[in-house]
């Protein structure tokens, strides 16, 4: 403070503006020409109108010849709401830095994200940013100084965590999304370790980017990006529609809407979604638009794997977890990608108390060299410890096929499930009746003169088929109801009331997943 100055009031307001000044007008203009938004601008379009609340606005570097370069230290955080509800929000800002990371702003961005778990808050990061500044992580001191703690657990989900990647986005944004619960990525960006030029440097190898780290990695190969944008505004209209399934942390249950459609009366054209022959595929997708409440179906992971749908919903206003098969990609056949799909799908659920509907229809899992390569019966029985840690209500719908190990994966009879039901043309058994008839008789038949063997064939198929017909199990009470296709959202909405109690704390989780990996 100066004599003309008592109260330090024009200090202020000049280190104020220098601030929000970020990197300055030729790089906010540079990153206006790659037709993005700066990191303030994506806040305001993230957060309701005037409701941010910055913490750290006049942070700097500790690095003294970084100082007068790193306004808020390339990290902008402060809390907002989103649709009325209290949220934090962390930015990386591209403009200061390149976004790189340094003491000062991740140690800011890290207390902000402790501060939110401890107070319920849920988390948004906006990621556009390379690693570690490397001044501040080179030598003995700056490499022990910022390194991760092992008293502050980097998943434990106690609040909803959501990463944005929103540029080329190396090091500390990629961490961060690979402990998130949700991950958007827009078009053009990256999410990998390392850069090209970090790449090429240490190994000799060359790669873009894109290849790396784009959208159609992680869409189809990796499995890390839940949901993908058009561009900045698209990726935050996005985060802020993910939040609505959500509870602000895991002490609340999921937020209830009133319902808007009638669950108590038919709906006709469930008949027409599944075709009557059972080899026939069809579009899993249309048949849980029919059930769930209108509008409502967000699909995690489209692209990855898409023999499993998995999706949060509402049904009768309530939120739910679907795992659905789907025929029209591999028969429905799952590979070890819907396995991990479904074991991180549930480890989300459960971890704030979402209830789970399993829709069956399906030949199996998909079998092959490449499958076993990837581990298939690790994959296999990590679905299944999954389910069996789990305890949020699960209820279970066999549609048309539930074959195999399966059958128990997708939550079928005397796997610990709220209730299961089935359609009247339902087929369970261990494997296709054809198939089991080669495998238990083929030799047998083919000793036979053509025409006895090829009547003995199609009599043995039909009795399995028979067998394979959701009665025989109604009559033993494996299966509790087989419903009219048409009353499918009644029975569902019926039976998830009645999981979730009177008052929904019966579908409260005990959480034992919250620690598992988001892929397993």
């Amino acid at each position: 403070m100066t004599g003309d100055d008592p109260y330090g009031l024009h200090a202020l307001a000049t280190r104020t503006q220098a601030a929000l000044a970020m990197g300055g007008e030729q790089r906010i203009a540079r990153q206006h020409a790659k037709g993005r938004l700066t990191a303030r601008e994506r806040i305001a379009a993230l957060v309701d109108a005037d409701s941010f609340d910055e913490l750290g606005l006049l942070a700097r570097s500790d690095m003294p010849e970084a100082r007068d370069r790193t306004p808020a230290d390339g990290k902008i955080c402060g809390y907002g709401a989103i649709a009325g509800r209290p949220v934090a929000v962390s930015a990386d800002d591209v403009t200061v830095l390149a976004g790189a990371g340094g003491r000062v702003g991740v140690s800011k961005q890290m207390a902000l994200m402790d501060y939110a778990c401890r107070k319920g808050l849920p988390l948004v990061h906006l990621g556009d940013a390379g690693g570690a500044r490397v001044p501040d992580i080179m030598g003995s001191d700056g490499m022990m100084s910022m390194v991760y703690r092992i008293d502050h657990a980097p998943r434990d989900r106690r609040v909803p965590l959501l990463t944005l990647i929103l540029g080329e986005c190396f090091g500390g944004p990629t961490w961060t999304a690979s402990v998130s619960d949700i991950v958007i990525q827009a078009k053009g960006t990256a999410m990998c370790v390392g850069g090209p030029s970090i790449l090429e440097i240490a190994t000799g190898e060359q790669a873009t980017a894109e290849a790396l780290g784009g959208p159609a990695l992680h869409a189809h190969t990796t499995g890390l990006v839940d949901l993908f944008a058009n561009d900045d505004a698209h990726a935050l209209q996005l985060a802020r529609h993910c939040l609505s399934y959500f509870p602000s942390s895991a002490a609340a249950l999921p937020p209830r809407l009133p319902a808007t459609q009638p669950t108590d009366q038919p709906v006709p054209a469930l008949l027409e979604t599944v075709p009557s022959d059972p080899r026939q595929p069809y579009d899993m997708h249309r048949l849980l638009e029919l059930i769930v409440d209108t509008g409502s179906l967000l699909e995690l992971k489209p692209s990855y794997d898409g023999s499993l749908i998995t999706a949060l919903a509402r049904l009768d206003g309530q939120v739910v977890g679907i795992l659905a098969n789907n025929p029209k990609v591999t028969a429905g056949a799952m590979g070890p990608g819907a396995c991990e799909k479904a074991t991180s799908f549930i480890c989300l659920c459960d971890s704030f108390h979402i209830p789970l509907l399993f829709l069956h229809d399906t030949p199996g899992f998909f079998v092959g060299k490449r499958a076993e390569e990837r581990q298939m019966p690790l994959k296999i029985m990590n679905f299944i410890e999954a389910l069996h840690q789990s305890s949020v209500p699960r209820i279970s719908l066999i549609v048309r096929k539930s074959y195999g190990m399966a059958h128990c994966n997708m939550s079928g009879g005397n796997m610990g499930g709220d209730v299961v039901l089935a359609w009247p043309g339902a087929d369970i058994s261990f494997m296709a009746p054809a198939v089991a008839v080669n495998v238990a008789h083929g030799r047998r038949l083919s000793a036979l003169p053509e025409e006895q063997g090829h009547a003995m064939r199609r009599q043995m198929i039909d009795d399995m088929a028979r067998a394979n017909a959701p009665w025989p199990a109604a009559e033993q009470n494996l299966i509790d109801r087989v419903i009219d296709p048409r009353m499918t959202r009644s029975e569902l909405a019926r039976a998830l009331a009645r999981a979730s109690g009177s008052d929904g704390e019966a579908g409260r989780s005990k959480r034992r997943l919250a620690n598992w990996p988001r892929m397993a």
